[in-house]
This record gives C-alpha cells, structure tokens and sequence, in this order.
C-alpha cells in the first residue's frame, strides 16, 4: 500500500539540480522557450560536451528540462511555461550572476530592457506594456490580472490572436512575476499571444546574443503612439 502523501513540497531533488553555475547558464539561456543544441550549452558554460550532457541528464531527471533528438543532435527546452515562471520568481531572491566585460554588460542590458520569458515578453517592455494596458483598461487588477472586454477589442485591433488565447487549454491571463523590474508583467496564453503578434509584426527581434529583444523602429513608433512608452527609459 502507498503511503499517504504530505501536503509539504520536496525541494531537495530542485535544490540539487540547481545547484552548478553549468545547470543555472543553461536555465538562463533556455527561459526564452528556446530549444538548443547540447553542443551550444556546453560551449556558452564553458563545459565539455560529456560535462554537459552530465548536467543536462540532471536537469531532465528533474522535471525541469526536455531533450528531443533532431537528425544527429540532441536538442533541450524547459519543460513548459511553468517552469519558466517558477524560475522566473526565483529570480527575484537569487543572487545576480556576476558579470565581466563590455560583452556581458550589454546582454545584461538587453535582457534587463526586453526579453522573452519563455513566450511572454518580459523586462522593462513586458511590464511597462502590462501597467499601460491597466491603466487603460485593457486589463483589471495586479495580482490577478483579468481580460477585460475593451481590452480585448483593443489588442484584436493590434492583430493579437486573443481568440486563440481565450479557447487555450492554460490559463487566458497570468500575472508573472518580473525578477529585473520586480513587478508583474503579462503571461499566460493571452501573454504568448502578444509575444507572437509583437515578432510576427516586425516590433521586436530576437537579439542575437541570446534571449535580448531589440524594439525595433516600428515598435517604438507603437508603443510611443498607442501608450506612451519609451521602452529604452530606465
């Protein structure tokens, strides 16, 4: 007979696979909701690929990671979104990477300006974007924020798919919590569809750094327009 389960959480199997610098520069480059090959994760730590493939085993063992073999690579993805999110508060109480040299300054800047995370823009972008829509109506409340019906006829007037959002099996609206601006900017279904309209539109583009986002010309000329947002203001 299996014996009753407490309600209290085991975090020491977490704890364990969080607990190298390797594991924690792969989290970091994969919070985009990117898959990678095995090869570019050992290369960005700073590992050798069997190193590597030792950490990624971890990880994958530990609900966190999912590995999927493409030809003859192996490529790795966070397990979903609420991982993503789950990492994404930790954030708010981990110590902050150390970081060296012009290069490094500037992908920190990047990802502090706007990013993905996981599908969902983040950053100084994603909640400057998420208080505009609340203070205009789009979106009701802070902790919990909601759709509301003019908000929905404003962003189907951006090209967002929010029908989409709303038949998703996740949850339509979610408020995720920002480890750089440490307040809540847009997830959920609703906040993957933004982030979708926003790189199909030509707003944003992917940095080629890593999970950085450039507000391109386009994008700045909206946001400035439709909701007074200098997304390059500290």
């Amino acid at each position: 007979m299996t014996p009753p389960l407490s309600r209290d959480r085991d975090f020491t199997t977490l704890g364990r696979a969080l607990s190298t610098p390797a594991r924690s520069t792969f989290l970091n480059l994969l919070m985009d909701g990117s898959r990678r090959p095995a090869g570019e994760l050992a290369g960005a730590a700073g590992v050798s690929a069997s190193t590597a493939s030792g950490h990624l085993s971890v990880l994958v063992d530990a609900g966190l990671v999912i590995s999927e073999t493409r030809g003859r690579h192996r490529y790795y993805a966070l397990a979903g979104p609420e991982v993503a999110a789950a990492l994404e508060s930790l954030g708010m109480v981990a110590d902050a990477a150390p970081v060296s040299g012009y290069r490094r300054s500037r992908r920190a800047e990047y990802l502090a300006a706007a990013r993905f995370c996981y599908d969902h823009l983040a950053g100084r972008l994603g909640t400057a974007l998420t208080d505009a829509w609340v203070r205009s109506g789009w979106l009701a409340g802070r902790d919990e924020l909601v759709l509301t019906d003019v908000g929905a006829v404003g962003l189907r007037g951006i090209g967002v798919d929010v029908d989409g959002a709303l038949s998703a099996r996740r949850p339509t609206t979610r408020a995720c919590l920002d480890w750089t601006e440490r307040r809540p900017h847009l997830a959920g279904a609703l906040g993957a569809a933004v982030g979708t309209r926003f790189l199909d539109a030509g707003w944003v583009n992917r940095h080629r750094s890593g999970r950085g986002l450039d507000v391109t010309p386009a994008g700045h000329d909206l946001l400035r327009g439709a909701w007074g947002i200098d997304p390059l203001a500290h």
